[in-house]
């Protein structure tokens, strides 16, 4: 399990840092399969005891990884309506998360969850935290709303599904027929 850090900008922000970047390196230049944590370690200047201290293992190192980049760097979209904020968001998160990174990020999130949901959960988190963000918006120019967790299990659910077991594309007419079904 990763332990949250207890100073930001201190040492171990430092190492985390050092630690991500090495992997994100080593990974463009060995491929996923090549990364062995003290492989990883020596490229960003610490001991593999510091990794395994602090991740545990390659999984969990490569999930905090995953979730970090997963981590949104803005709000979703405003485009004034409720109905069309739902749909660019949906939209943009099938892209991403069906693209050939995206699945590889996901995977990594999941194979180090088990029965623990700390990287997974972080990710349900940041869906959720947007579905907030666009209903929030909807209820303050006061259009009917959603429940998040509804849309939740109608439209994401089914997206990351068929992401995940490969069975059919998450296209844009099947996001937005299960926008429709909302």
């Amino acid at each position: 399990m990763v332990k949250e850090m207890l100073r930001q900008g201190g040492r171990s922000a430092r190492i985390q840092v050092a630690v991500h970047s090495a992997v994100e390196e080593l990974a463009v230049e060995v491929g996923r399969e090549g990364l062995a944590v003290p492989l990883i370690a020596e490229r960003a200047g610490v001991t593999p005891s510091t990794i395994y201290r602090r991740w545990g293992d390659l999984a969990e190192l490569l999930a905090d990884v995953a979730v970090q980049r997963l981590r949104p760097v803005s709000d979703p979209d405003d485009t004034g309506a409720l109905a069309s904020d739902l749909e660019a968001f949906v939209l943009q998160y099938a892209e991403e998360m069906s693209s050939k990174v995206g699945r590889s990020l996901l995977l990594d999130v999941l194979a180090a969850s088990g029965n623990d949901p700390g990287p997974a959960g972080r990710c349900c988190q940041y869906t959720s935290q947007h579905l907030e963000t666009i209903r929030a918006r909807a209820i303050a120019r006061e259009e009917d709303v959603f429940e998040v967790d509804i849309v939740i299990d109608v439209v994401i659910a089914p997206i990351v599904y068929h992401i995940l077991f490969g069975d059919r594309e998450p296209d844009a007419a099947y996001c937005r027929a299960l926008l429709a079904r909302l």
